[in-house]
């Protein structure tokens, strides 16, 4: 086993080339995964096998990989959380949303992101679509239309969108009625933003059973407001 490599900053953490090697080496509480679709399944295979709370921050999975990590999850009892957006006020957008969802027939997201974003749409929008139509929410207006430029239809909400520099996360989404319309939208101007709820994941993880999508049960609990109202 090589020696592990000392890396900046003032935590001076120990750096490993794979994360088979990480695991030989040290036992972390939880394990977070912030890297590319084309690396995570693998990385959160591993630290699910070796039994570990699990945070996924990495979006661009699909929903087969993501099923068959919560069943790895499930066989060897880790914890895995898996969330698209750790900023507290996308969540409230996403749970608005959803409640939006119920009273108005047509609606679409545009989303927009930084250039290098690998995947597209975000898990985010991909997230806040599910959550406003699992509730038996119809959007048929959007789920009619089939030209590209008209964006990806998931569960009859249209996604469009945006990888431009400049920015960092956006989301809005636009709801439409007889004769008014509903905007709801979150900006992280900034990194920092993140951080809250990463944190809480991070915190909340090895408490959690099975695989819990999103932060928006972490939320809900007491606990999760006094950590972060502190």
């Amino acid at each position: 086993q090589s020696e592990p490599q000392t890396g900046a900053g003032p935590s001076s953490a120990p750096l490993y080339a794979t994360v088979d090697e990480a695991l030989a080496n040290v036992r972390p509480d939880v394990a977070v995964d912030f890297t590319l679709p084309g690396a995570a399944f693998a990385n959160v295979s591993a630290t699910l096998s070796a039994g570990l709370p699990t945070v996924v921050g990495t979006t661009g999975l699909s929903d087969e990989q993501v099923e068959s990590l919560a069943a790895l999850a499930a066989a060897h009892k880790a914890p895995l959380l898996v969330v698209p957006n750790f900023a507290l006020g996308a969540v409230l957008l996403m749970e608005f949303a959803a409640r939006a969802a119920r009273y108005f027939p047509s609606a679409e997201i545009i989303e927009a992101h930084e250039q290098g974003k690998a995947d597209a749409p975000s898990g985010t929008s991909l997230l806040t679509a599910r959550l406003m139509t699992e509730g038996g929410a119809a959007h048929p207006h959007g789920a009619a239309e089939t030209r590209p430029s008209r964006g990806l239809a998931s569960g009859g909400v249209r996604i469009h969108s945006l990888r431009l520099p400049g920015f960092v996360a956006h989301q809005e989404v636009v709801f439409g009625g007889a004769g008014e319309t509903l905007s709801i939208r979150h900006d992280s101007l900034a990194r920092e933003s993140f951080m809250a709820g990463a944190l809480l994941a991070i915190r909340r993880a090895p408490s959690l059973e099975g695989t819990t999508i999103g932060l928006e049960s972490l939320l809900s609990d007491p606990v999760a407001d006094q950590e972060l109202g502190e």
